[in-house]
């Protein structure tokens, strides 16, 4: 077995498929023998050991004080959260977060341009937490390495004030591998594992872990060390992955109460965005017909591209035609005719040669010079000092950054160079009394955000390229990255957050449990544009202001009688207006409105039972943003969301783990109800009075789309119902099976709700089987070979273009423990 598996790590790419299919050959085929089921240990209120036999991890026995910094199970913490453990992920073969939302309700997330950067939560995007501290925003800069996590866990709505600003969805916190540190110090002997998967489409990543005890002189320390390289191939068309990422973490007691915890995560990224299919239509997404036909080559100088200066050459202000004003319309597609693309010199859209074809879900709008290239660094360091009568100092340092470029070859390029770094105190205090356990906390925090961040979107054109063909210099746009210059945005600036909050709960004997919580924040920006870089000039070259905000947040919960346990939660909390590469557009902080808030209202009944071994809750909430008027259409959109979520988990016993769940969301973009339109992309299907859609392929018709009502106002691609259904059964000698099951309702793909996207039922599944320190693993994805499609940025190009996501595919993994 071993033999069939080795690879040249100059050229690993290459076996990786052979590899996978020796491990789904060797697990279909070897006999039943056993593989002891994960055990969950914790303690209870009492001090005494819980073991929940066969759950993976899977079951709220644990703290989890990613929610409001207290120690909090899931079951008594009176918020919509779920947790993912490291043997769940491994075990249904988790490799990204779109594969997340099998495991947690209220997380189907749409399409960011291909790239798995943070989960959309309760229909809006959210952030991403390092152990507990917010990240730099990252909608699609780079996909979360969740393979890389020992847990993650998925909070939903804004976070609690402790954690500071955030935003209204909720969030994804990432507990790294390196976390398993803790505890090593008392360990005899080194331990570790070492993996290999392989798969469908040159699928090849090599992962390895060690943790264990250190000395240097007579100072003893834990570490823990996490180390994974991919470089694989992709089922689309001018698509590869290839990264590093990179983990350490030490603990060591420096006296008997003072302990040291540090460490960090490196993640070099190089990919690519995938838009997905360009010059959509119903017909394209019912039966794959496909319009081509080439765009009129613009490229004067023979260089390959098109510049700006070349196309308003052709077109004075360039190929996106506002609404219908060039054929005496408005700017509603309703008045774009025939005659706005007839005359020059917008006959210059008309694409040649016009027909038609069947297009494969291999060919997307990726170029061969595409490239998305991420550099990202976090580190931390918490110095832990516990007093007497449980008093506990915890000063935390956090550091993250990113550099990024991005580029398109259909017209859109950016970069960030941005880092944040945050220095946080929390003082902690328990009282144990006959009446019950009361804990306060007391944190003041600074925040430091530095950014400098460029994009390149008026020239974005997605319809220029025919698929079937590829690039041409006809559709091959020079991009403000390339030649550094014409860049639509470029700005460099930076904030400051001084915060204070304080959090108490107070634990009755009696059954009622109390959290409170309030935080004001005290907040300077500065950012000004680099004019020299852009196009044009701005009706201003900066701005700089000063705000202040209040967050608060009162919860409560009640054991009742039979394990039930109902809760409610009310929360305002306050969010800054941050872009893609986390910077702050200098007219929002001249208008005063960089600053806003979200509120919540949630209410549920949770519940654990035979001994632990059986979880379930649900939730109905209502959370809005504050303030209409300000918003980021790429990662902070002004909406409004009411919603149910569901879900159990269920260890039958030291085989049998089911989970399911269910949700229901509703989300309206409140600027759109307010404004009664919101600008977009025009796609085929919007421009019902032009006759033939080759008229006007060759450029990008733009404008407003009316909304009547709150109905038109729905936020496209979240489905209003979605169900999911986990299984995994683990034999007594060594073979386990696991599936899961996602079925997702009918959407619209974009904001005009012309494109419907079907519905569809996805099925993954697994076998594995462990022997000795050997384990090894099959995974199915789309089991069923399922068609099936996710909107992309629904907000400004949901008519115009689609991912077709993924259809069967494979992969293999070998593991090594010692």
């Amino acid at each position: 077995m071993m033999d069939m598996i080795r690879f040249n790590t100059r050229k690993f790419r290459r076996p990786a498929i052979a590899a996978a299919t020796a491990l789904l050959c060797c697990t279909a085929m070897t006999p039943a023998y056993a593989q002891a089921a994960a055990d969950e240990q914790a303690t209870d209120a009492d001090g005494n050991e819980i073991v929940v036999t066969g759950s993976l991890g899977a079951l709220p026995v644990e703290g989890v004080g990613s929610v409001f910094g207290f120690d909090k199970t899931v079951t008594e913490t009176p918020r919509s959260v779920s947790t993912i453990s490291s043997e769940q992920m491994e075990r249904f073969g988790i490799t990204d977060i779109y594969d997340l939302v099998a495991q947690s309700p209220g997380t189907f997330t749409n399409s960011f341009f291909g790239v798995g950067g943070a989960l959309d939560i309760r229909g809006t995007p959210g952030e991403v937490y390092f152990r507990g501290v917010r990240r730099l925003d990252n909608p699609g800069n780079y996909p979360t390495p969740i393979a890389a996590a020992e847990r993650i866990d998925i909070v939903r709505g804004p976070a609690s004030p402790i954690y500071g600003p955030s935003k209204t969805g909720g969030y994804m916190n990432f507990v790294p591998k390196s976390a398993r540190v803790q505890g090593g110090s008392y360990m005899s002997s080194p331990e570790g594992k070492i993996s290999f998967t392989g798969g469908s489409w040159d699928k090849a990543d090599i992962a390895a872990e060690v943790r264990g005890p250190g000395k240097i002189g007579t100072q003893e320390f834990g570490y823990s060390l996490y180390a994974e390289v991919e470089n694989s191939g992709s089922y689309y068309e001018n698509m590869s992955t290839k990264q590093t990422i990179l983990q350490g973490a030490f603990d060591t007691d420096i006296t008997p109460n003072l302990r040291l915890e540090f460490g960090g995560m490196y993640q070099n990224y190089k990919g690519q965005q995938n838009g997905g299919w360009n010059r959509l239509t119903q017909d394209l997404v019912d039966n794959g017909n496909y319009i081509t036909g080439a765009a009129q080559s613009l490229d004067t100088n023979g260089d390959g591209q098109m510049s700006v200066e070349e196309i308003n050459a052709a077109v004075p202000g360039g190929l996106s035609i506002f609404g219908g004003f060039a054929c005496g319309g408005s700017p509603f597609a309703a008045s774009v005719t025939d005659a706005c693309f007839t005359s020059s010199p917008n006959n210059k859209l008309n694409l040649t040669n016009v027909g038609t074809a069947k297009l494969s879900r291999k060919k997307t709008l990726t170029g061969k010079d595409d490239r998305l290239d991420n550099k990202a660094t976090t580190l931390y360091a918490d110095l832990i000092w516990t007093g007497p009568g449980d008093i506990e100092i915890k000063n935390q340092m956090f550091y993250d950054s990113y550099e990024n470029i991005n580029e398109n070859s259909y017209g859109f390029s950016q970069f960030h160079d941005s880092y944040v770094f945050e220095d946080k105190i929390v003082v902690s205090k328990t009282f144990d009394t006959d009446a019950g356990k009361f804990a306060f906390q007391l944190s003041p925090s600074i925040r430091y955000t530095n950014f400098k961040h460029a994009e390149d979107f008026n020239y974005e054109y997605f319809h220029r390229v025919d698929l079937t063909v590829g690039y041409t210099p006809a559709s091959n746009r020079l991009l403000s990255t390339e030649c550094n210059c014409n860049y639509d945005t470029y700005v460099k600036g930076h904030y400051t957050d001084l915060g204070f909050a304080g959090l108490v709960d107070l634990d009755f004997k009696f059954g009622l449990d109390v959290t409170l919580g309030a935080r004001y924040d005290t907040i300077k920006g500065v950012s000004n544009f680099q004019e020299a870089y852009m196009e044009a000039p701005k009706d201003i070259s900066g701005a700089k202001d000063t705000d202040g905000a209040w967050s608060w947040s009162a919860s409560a919960n009640y054991k009742l009688p039979f394990g039930l346990i109902p809760y409610a939660t009310a929360a305002r909390q306050s969010v800054v207006i941050a872009g893609q590469g986390a910077e702050i557009d200098p007219f929002n902080l001249a208008g005063g409105t960089w600053i806003t808030a979200s509120k919540l209202y949630e209410a549920g009944i949770k519940g654990s039972w035979l001994d632990d071994h059986l979880y379930a809750a649900v939730s109905v909430y209502k959370q809005k943003r504050t303030d209409y008027s300000s918003q980021s259409m790429t990662v902070n959109q002004a909406v409004e969301t009411k919603g149910l979520e569901a879900e159990f988990r269920w260890a039958v016993d030291d085989h049998l783990l089911l989970t399911g769940g269910y949700t229901r969301t509703k989300v309206w973009n409140l600027t759109a109800i307010e404004e009664g339109s919101t600008f977009s992309f025009f796609g085929i299907e919007d421009l019902v009075n032009v006759t033939n859609p080759a008229l006007y392929l060759g450029g990008q018709p733009i404008g407003l789309i009316p909304i009547n009502d709150k109905g038109d106002a729905r936020r496209a691609g979240i489905p209003t119902n979605l169900y999911s259904l986990t299984a995994t059964y683990a034999f007594d000698n060594g073979v386990a099976f696991a599936g899961s099951m996602v079925s997702v309702d009918s959407v619209y793909s974009g904001a005009s709700q012309v494109v419907q996207l079907p519905s569809y039922t996805k099925f993954d599944a697994s076998i594995s089987y462990e022997t000795g320190p050997w384990v090894f693993r099959g995974v199915v994805k789309n089991l069923t070979n399922e068609k099936y499609f996710r909107a992309n940025f629904t907000e400004l190009f949901g008519s115009t273009i689609v991912l077709p996501e993924l259809p069967r595919s494979f992969q293999g993994t070998v593991s090594y423990k010692f």
